[in-house]
């Protein structure tokens, strides 16, 4: 919240000092847009959905046998004896409770990995925010503003250049 306030202040005082200078030049990126429709993020998740289809598909797989195990436990009860009965639900437990930790270690590799590829994109978009800088001889491009007329907005470009 404070972060934004800043943010919103000082662009307010370089809209200030913009009509006090007129030669002063602003631009405003939206790192949101460029997470969602840049050419790179979409790589990013084909990547990541092909990096972790093998180990969904396996969890998948398991869960269907959990389900029919359990299914089939069920049809049988009511003829096993009270040891059997235990015996039997103790090791659907214990598959049960191993699936769920297989599932919570893929979402936590998930999470991790898609922090990675957003952040390296976050980083070279950077990069490309600075060169258009100083190729556009721009004097200050802010990130993240709660209004952003289509003059000053240069997301577009920088999703252009992450493509190439």
């Amino acid at each position: 919240m404070l972060k934004k306030l800043v943010l919103t202040l000082g662009l307010a005082l370089a809209v200030v000092a913009q009509s006090a200078a007129a030669d002063t030049k602003i631009g405003v990126v939206n790192p949101d847009r460029i997470l969602r429709e840049s050419a790179a993020a979409h790589e990013a998740q084909v990547k990541l959905e092909k990096e972790f289809a093998s180990r969904e598909k396996s969890l998948s797989v398991s869960a269907r046998a959990l389900k029919a195990d359990v299914e089939k436990f069920q049809k049988r009860v009511a003829k096993m004896s009270n040891t059997e009965r235990m015996a039997e639900e103790r090791k659907l437990a214990d598959r049960e409770r191993s699936l769920q930790r297989r599932e919570r270690e893929l979402r936590e590799d998930l999470n991790r990995r898609r922090n990675e590829e957003l952040q390296s994109i976050l980083m070279r978009s950077n990069d490309i925010i600075r060169d258009i800088a100083r190729k556009g001889k721009y004097d200050l491009i802010v990130q993240e503003a709660v209004y952003v007329g289509p003059n000053v907005d240069i997301t577009d470009q920088v999703i252009k250049a992450l493509g190439k």
